[in-house]
């Protein structure tokens, strides 16, 4: 892992500056080059810190036991509005 990024906000941020950046155009091969690398760094950490917090991600069952967050929405269980739906 890349030590010199500090968090999920200042990688955002960052990147966000190289994308300014690169879409002004008026930059060398070369430095365009080395803030597309950082980029890719920066894009790998934050998707990294991302699918990290999803897993830790916690929601209440129906008895209100804590449970892992499932790994799509259409797995959690209905709604009351949409079990009335479905009893129509």
């Amino acid at each position: 892992m890349d030590t010199t990024i500090k968090d999920f906000e200042a990688a955002i941020a960052e990147l966000e500056g190289i994308v300014k950046k690169l879409e002004e155009g008026d930059l060398p091969l070369e430095t365009s080059l080395s803030l597309y690398e950082r980029g890719v760094q920066l894009s790998r950490f934050c998707h990294t810190r991302l699918e990290e917090a999803e897993r830790r991600i916690e929601v209440l069952d129906e008895k209100g036991d804590l449970k892992p967050a499932p790994a799509s929405l259409s797995s959690l269980p209905p709604d009351d509005e949409a079990r009335r739906e479905k009893g129509k």
